[in-house]
């Protein structure tokens, strides 16, 4: 099982620069590679070079970025920009997001979401492995200048088209709040969306929230993400199976975050991510890697944990 930090800003009261800090406390402690997270606040491949910039050793993945608002070319060249910036790989994730950010915050139609991560997926893939010479896209008189950026390309899945997506095209596949047994199922997909085209199935991670020790501020802090996905397709059946229907039928009805988050008991945020005391977070970890997941990207919570320090320390044995 692989390990990486996830660092992005939280749409909340949190400090603007807690993602630098939560990456340089990964950095120190030996984690192999940050994730800068796109957001209303942040610019992932400003965020993934200011990371760069701050640390030391880690490698570089911005993402995941909504393909609905950038073009194939200024995602490649976001990526060999950082790389160029901080002198080490930088990757790029890509992902559908969702109406409300894709529209709500970037005022662009969120239209064939499925079929525009396809085609950026293919047409980014090419686009990472130029070299310095070359047209900077087919057919211009524009030269690249430079390098390509050395890291992975990552498609967000969910959904089979994505799935496929994912398979045809990306070095990692993510996922994002999910159950061990939701990554055994998204496993089989891939692997069987991998073995019709005749390509080895590309790794598989996901985002999982982290809170080693929790107080009752981090457990809010996790329970705000929940209550974020009560309305995705998908999630919303498995977040009602597990006894949060309740709260389900309040997101379909509009309800405010606060409704929602008095409607989520506190041990919904041990479904998807990892929560608890250093013995319950290491036998999770160890269902998430017997459902296949390769990797963990650890969202660690900050309330009443800054820089998620508490949990990126005690997690770190796991590194080895």
């Amino acid at each position: 099982m692989e390990f990486s930090v996830v660092a992005v800003a939280r749409e909340d009261d949190s400090p603007v620069e807690e993602p630098l800090r939560v990456a340089v406390a990964a950095d120190r402690l030996g984690y192999r590679e940050v994730w800068a997270g796109e957001g209303p606040t942040w610019d992932a491949f400003v965020l993934a070079a200011a990371i760069g910039r701050a640390t030391e050793r880690v490698a570089l993945t911005a993402g995941p970025v909504p393909v609905s608002v950038r073009d194939p070319y200024t995602l490649a060249r976001g990526a060999a920009s950082v790389a160029a910036v901080t002198g080490r790989p930088a990757g790029v994730a890509l992902g559908t997001s969702s109406k409300r950010v894709v529209e709500g915050v970037h005022g662009r139609p969120r239209v064939r979401p499925a079929a525009v991560l396809e085609e950026t997926a293919a047409a980014v893939r090419g686009l990472l492995h130029g070299v310095p010479g070359e047209p900077v896209v087919p057919g211009s008189t524009f030269r690249r200048r430079l390098a390509p950026p050395g890291g992975p390309l990552t498609v967000a899945a969910f959904g089979d088209r994505a799935i496929a997506t994912a398979a045809a095209h990306a070095d990692r596949m993510l996922l994002d709040l999910v159950t061990p047994e939701q990554v055994r199922t998204l496993r089989t997909k891939l692997r069987d969306a991998a073995s019709r085209i005749g390509r080895t199935p590309p790794q598989l991670a996901a985002w999982l929230p982290a809170a080693v020790d929790p107080g009752p501020e981090a457990r809010t802090q996790i329970l705000r993400s929940v209550a974020g996905y009560l309305t995705v397709p998908g999630y919303r059946e498995m977040f009602a199976a597990a006894g949060l229907g309740e709260a389900v039928e309040l997101a379909r009805a509009g309800a405010g975050p606060g409704a929602l988050l008095r409607a989520l008991p506190p041990e919904a945020a041990e479904l998807v991510g990892l929560v608890g005391d250093p013995g319950t977070v290491r036998a999770r970890v160890y269902a998430y890697a017997e459902a296949g997941l390769d990797e963990i990207a650890l969202v660690p919570a900050t309330a009443g944990d800054p820089a998620g320090e508490r949990t990126l320390t005690a997690l770190r044995p796991l590194l080895a």
